[in-house]
């Protein structure tokens, strides 16, 4: 049976009527990505209030890696439910906290001791490792990257690139952050990407501390392993291996922002596992509580030290109910099934979407790691000229079509997939058959033949 069931306009009755309370209750900074109310969810797919099914490429914006109500995350919390909700770690201790962070500790990349500090969101995790990395250094300044997105606190907003939304009207902000290009950039990546080296890398390290920021000043570099809201880019190759090894050699701290990254969207536990890198400090989030809210901070074990007692804490950090989801989170990905799942549902993709881009100008690029793909949209015949309509339409159509689809990029024209690793291949092709639909339907709405018909 399809896993696409729309028998309502969109929105339906229900949900409209929903969308007025929202509109009366809720204020207009709370940005309504589709006009649907959700009832039940399971595995890759949701239904709204009014009976309709969707399959979900978007994964409540990369939360839902195991899948909507994964069997085993359930049961986990259940177990806990059954015991005690909350008791604040910072009062009383409660095993589910330690044993999620030896976890971590052993699972992340390095082959040092660490220790993990467990916090509720992403961005909450940003501001712990910065607090971290300056109080083991000593030092002020922070290193982050052109279209990075580090989250929507006043910090993690100072360390964003993008200005409209997240942005504007918000400031000032934090002091002492300094942003440089993600290997190149942005718009000579798809120019010259493939020429840069090592040497080219380094040179423009040097030149950041020459010209930017004294590296003796420096306390953290804080990178994306792969660009998430920026528009799913893998860095240049060799550019974190040498952005590591400088971070080292000048005492610098190291911090992976695995938050979208990390637990198998890439086909690996965590992408730095795919680079020859070691981060001093690696950040997760998102799909760790595999839908319960739960950030954390995972290092070197005397960077971690370095704040005194009291210095970190938070009064919902690890909650227990989303320490035990976490450790089933983890438990589903010890035989490897999610992270071969990851490859192949990226091969999949790329298969399709780069027989899309032969056939239509305005496709620009096609890119991702692992599971963690993406679509560029360009004018035709100009890739460097952003084309955020064409993206827009196609999202429009497919959710009208039964395929929930994210946005990303600065200049909001890519697509991103972030669906559970739990779809089926069943699934999977029918959501690409309404992608492929909606492409025939924005190159027509628009205007934009396709190659074959030039």
């Amino acid at each position: 049976m399809p896993a696409i069931k729309i028998q309502t306009e969109l929105p339906g009755p229900k949900s409209k009527a929903w969308l007025d309370r929202r509109a009366a209750a809720i204020p207009r900074g709370v940005y309504a990505g589709t006009p649907i109310f959700i009832r039940s969810a399971q595995g890759a797919t949701f239904e709204d209030l009014d009976g309709n099914r969707f399959l979900d490429l978007c994964g409540g914006i990369g939360c839902i890696n195991v899948g909507h109500r994964n069997p085993r995350v359930v049961a986990a919390i259940r177990r806990q439910l059954d015991a005690f909700l909350h008791m604040c770690f910072q009062v009383t201790g409660y095993e589910s906290y330690v044993e999620l962070a030896e976890k971590l500790n052993q699972l992340t990349p390095g082959n040092f001791p660490k220790k993990t500090f467990f916090v509720n969101s992403g961005a909450e995790a940003v501001e712990n490792a910065v607090k971290i990395a300056r109080s083991h250094t000593g030092r002020s300044a922070v290193i982050c990257f052109e279209d990075a997105f580090h989250g929507r606190t006043m910090m993690g907003l100072s360390l964003t690139s993008k200005t409209h939304p997240y942005k504007a009207g918000f400031g000032p902000f934090a002091s002492d952050i300094y942003r440089i290009p993600y290997g190149v950039t942005s718009r000579a990546r798809n120019r010259c990407g493939a020429t840069l080296d090592a040497a080219y890398f380094e040179r423009m390290l040097e030149d950041v501390f020459r010209q930017v920021v004294a590296a003796e000043q420096v306390a953290a570099v804080i990178i994306e392993p792969v660009l998430g809201e920026g528009g799913f880019v893998v860095p240049p190759a060799g550019f974190l291996e040498v952005l590591d090894t400088t971070c080292k050699r000048h005492g610098i701290v190291f911090v992976a922002d695995e938050v979208q990254t990390g637990f198998g969207r890439t086909g690996t536990l965590f992408a730095s596992a795919q680079f020859a890198i070691e981060p001093d400090l690696i950040l997760t989030a998102k799909s760790l509580g595999g839908g319960l809210p739960l950030a954390a901070i995972t290092g070197r074990a005397e960077i971690m030290d370095a704040p005194g007692p009291g210095g970190l804490g938070g009064t919902f950090g690890g909650n227990p109910a989303s320490c035990a989801a976490a450790l089933g989170v983890i438990e589903e990905f010890a035989d490897g099934h999610l992270l071969r799942r990851a490859n192949e549902l990226g091969e999949q993709f790329r298969q399709r979407a780069l027989a899309w881009q032969k056939e239509y100008d305005f496709i620009a690029d096609v890119r991702g790691l692992g599971a963690m793909q993406a679509i560029e949209f360009s004018q035709p015949g100009n890739p460097s000229e952003p084309n955020a309509a064409a993206a827009k339409k196609i999202i429009q159509y497919s959710l009208k079509h039964g395929v929930l689809l994210l946005g990303a990029g600065t200049h909001d024209n890519v697509i991103r997939i972030l669906m559970p690793l739990v779809i089926s291949d069943e699934e999977f092709s029918e959501a690409m058959d309404v992608i492929e639909n909606g492409l025939a339907y924005a190159a027509a709405e628009l205007g934009l033949l396709a190659s074959s018909a030039k």
